[in-house]
């Protein structure tokens, strides 16, 4: 039983082969333009439109809801990320906390988000240089711009060549791209406060009636969930990105103030401004006209005859979405290298470039695969998927903020969760809640995934764990 439970100390990181180890490049400005680049993106710019189909107005209290469970866990992960400054985020507290077996799924859970983020955004980008594509009348073939799962479609090419552009720019380095993703975050910032002022004069209360059509939790006339729950499970997606930052503890040079203000900042500054955009957006058009758009507010926009703000709009998306790809193909190809470097990946995947100190070959494979399942499946397919794996993650740090403060209440703590019997238990049980409120195939693709990653820990990373070696300490 030891086997299983085995765990990685706390000073694992210190005892840690130099050539293994990423460097210390990062401040909290880059940690919140991280956050700020993960979060605001396919989920305003795109995903908002999906809500609203199906709450309607009650899309309002969807964002309201995910965001609520989502700053348990970011106070949770601030607490975490500052006692185990570690690349490696939700992975690494499990392993620290909770030992290797459950640490494998959680890791395993986020190869699936983080990768599948990356595609869900790839797409979304890809959504809206469409629109921009058309608005200037660019002759492009339909057939090279969605998936076959659209009427004519066959492969997303915009979606791959985003997706290894992002690529590139992570392999020139950590901080040169955390440079870019600051100017690009505000490039976005500026768009939604555009849309937000240029939307304003146009708002109609009568578009908040009824609030929601589809009740606060029902099922479709077809077998699916529709209403605020069902909306919320989805628009988590827009939420998430804050547990970004924390793969970035690593190589941050003041982790315990740096991870704090990078987790929080961004969080907090995100609510608001999900909460201001989706009501400008429902203020200015009913949700039943825009539901369906691939880049509602570009057609918000549209119809209130400001062309040449869609255009702006679409523009500043086409050039910012990649900071939310940016963010999470980072996350992810950090999480792959510190599961390689403690053995239960191949271990020399964990090997960084002495010229960057990047991780070249888990940022190539991670956009190898994001860039396939870009290029084949739908936004809505691929962020359901996400949401599951998220939803695992944040419980987990969530079990562990907890579980540390019950067995060493004396542990130094740089950032102490308040009422952390309040919102650790809340954010347990809000994850669940909104896991159960994903469509069945989604949650079944999701146990399906971990089983798969299950027989691959047994077979191989069991084994080859640095701890299952009688020389580690």
């Amino acid at each position: 039983m030891q086997g299983w439970l085995r765990k990685k100390a706390f000073d694992a990181l210190d005892r840690t082969d130099p050539a293994h180890r990423l460097k210390q490049t990062l401040s909290w400005p880059h940690l919140i333009a991280l956050g700020v680049g993960a979060i605001v993106g396919t989920g305003i710019y795109t995903l908002i439109g999906v809500g609203a189909g199906l709450a309607g107005p009650g899309v309002l209290l969807s964002f309201a809801i995910a965001g609520a469970v989502c700053v348990c866990a970011a106070l949770c992960y601030a607490e975490m990320a500052t006692m185990i400054p570690a690349a490696g985020s939700a992975y690494t507290y499990s392993y620290t906390v909770l030992g290797e077996t459950l640490a494998w799924i959680v890791g395993w859970s986020l190869i699936l988000e983080y990768t599948v983020v990356c595609s869900a955004v790839a797409v979304g980008w890809a959504g809206h240089a469409v629109e921009f594509a058309h608005a200037f009348h660019w002759p492009i073939p339909e057939a090279l711009l969605s998936g076959p799962g659209s009427p004519g479609g066959l492969i997303n090419l915009p979606a791959i060549v985003i997706t290894f552009a992002v690529a590139g720019f992570l392999i020139a380095g950590t901080r040169e791209s955390a440079t870019v993703n600051i100017v690009l975050v505000v490039i976005k910032l500026v768009a939604l406060a555009m849309f937000v002022g240029l939307t304003a004069p146009a708002f109609k209360s009568a578009h908040f009636s009824p609030f929601m059509p589809n009740g606060f939790s029902g099922v479709a006339a077809d077998g699916s969930k529709i209403g605020v729950m069902a909306a919320a499970s989805i628009i988590f997606f827009a939420f998430y990105g804050f547990d970004a930052v924390s793969t970035a503890a690593e190589e941050t040079k003041n982790p315990g103030r740096d991870l704090t203000i990078g987790i929080l900042g961004s969080m907090v500054l995100c609510i608001i401004i999900y909460m201001a955009v989706a009501a400008a957006a429902i203020g200015a058009s009913a949700p039943a006209s825009f539901a369906r758009s691939p880049a509602p507010l570009v057609f918000i926009l549209d119809q209130l005859n400001q062309s040449g703000a869609a255009k702006l709009v679409a523009a500043a998306a086409v050039v910012a979405l990649p900071t939310v790809i940016l963010a999470f193909m980072y996350g992810q190809s950090r999480i792959f290298f510190v599961m390689a470097r403690d053995g239960l990946l191949p271990e020399r995947l964990a090997t960084v470039s002495a010229r960057t100190g990047t991780p070249v070959a888990m940022t190539v494979i991670t956009a190898v695969v994001a860039a396939g399942i870009a290029g084949l499946l739908s936004l809505k397919e691929i962020a359901e998927v996400a949401n599951a794996g998220t939803l695992c993650a944040f419980i987990a740090v969530c079990v562990c903020m907890m579980v540390l403060r019950a067995r060493e209440p004396g542990r130094a703590r740089v950032f102490r969760a308040p009422l952390c019997w309040v919102i650790g238990p809340a954010g347990v049980a809000g994850c669940l809640y909104l896991f159960i409120n994903l469509p069945g195939a989604t949650i079944t693709r999701f146990f399906v995934w971990n089983a798969f990653g299950l027989v691959v820990y047994l077979l191989f990373s069991r084994r080859s764990s640095l701890l299952a070696k009688p020389a580690t300490p």
